[in-house]
């Protein structure tokens, strides 16, 4: 879901702090990711209205910007809640029951991937690996590794961290 004008976070001073950042990966190879990074690092997100001007100042066409943008599971364009549940999407916690732990977190928090719970608090990305492969399932909540999970453990967690 891009942002709109009305829920920007791109306000007047931000110019001066995007071209603080573009000029810190000046003359890198490859500066455009770490420049997302730090625009995100900012922000919280990769403000639409950043994108044209990175793009420019990298001589790249918007539609490359976005591009990775969209294509990094790790950037996102609107705002995450304080609290992010990160459930791994790789082979090993599929094939231990990965979609199935999906499904029942996705029911009991009444979101989807990338979506934010309606109180603003929990936000659930997918993740491919935490490198826990051997305790698959895995998930991490605010940074914090959860092996061999299930929805019960998780949802105990996340409503601690909501409460």
């Amino acid at each position: 879901m891009p942002s709109t004008p009305q829920d920007s976070v791109f306000d007047s001073d931000s110019q001066d702090r995007l071209d603080r950042i573009i000029a810190t990966h000046a003359g890198r190879e490859g500066p455009l990711l770490p420049i997302l990074h730090d625009v995100q690092a900012e922000w919280g997100m990769i403000p639409e209205e950043a994108q044209p001007i990175i793009a420019k100042a990298l001589g790249l066409t918007r539609a490359e910007v976005y591009g990775v943008v969209s294509f990094y599971h790790d950037f996102r364009d609107h705002p995450a809640g304080p609290h992010v549940l990160r459930l791994c999407r790789a082979e090993a916690c599929i094939s231990m029951g990965g979609d199935e732990l999906a499904d029942q977190i996705c029911r009991a928090l009444g979101i989807g991937w990338h979506e934010t719970t309606p109180d603003g608090r929990l936000t659930l990305e997918p993740v491919f690996c935490l490198g826990l492969c051997a305790c698959a399932p895995s998930a991490e909540l605010d940074g914090k590794l959860i092996g061999r999970a299930d929805a019960a453990r998780i949802s105990r967690m996340v409503a601690e961290v909501r409460a």
